[in-house]
């Protein structure tokens, strides 16, 4: 997916062999949860069951967003600081939070 013309590239914050397997890995696992909830729909499993299970899933992609986040405030937005980038460092941080408390 290429990005917008206001967003940089983001590949320091994805690189890194064990980061990117850890993030893969993680989504590997919410793919599989996510069949399970197909298979727990179409058996007509307990709506309760369902609903813990919706909320593990949504809490391992929150999990996936903070692995994500991390990086890259510890890379591309501290890249920005070094450079004296800090009204573009801002933004980012502003973005970051933003998301987060969604």
């Amino acid at each position: 997916m290429k990005n917008s013309k206001n967003e940089h590239d983001c590949s320091d914050c994805q690189s890194g062999h064990d980061n990117k397997s850890k993030i893969i890995r993680r989504l590997k696992l919410v793919e599989g949860q996510i069949r399970g909830l197909q298979k727990m729909i179409e058996t007509d499993v307990y709506c309760i069951n369902i609903i813990t299970q919706t909320s593990a899933v949504k809490q391992a992609l929150s999990n996936v967003e903070d692995l994500l986040m991390e990086k890259h405030l510890a890379s591309c937005v501290l890249d920005q600081v070094k450079k004296g980038q800090t009204d573009k460092a801002q933004k980012e941080i502003l973005k970051v939070y933003k998301l987060k408390r969604k």
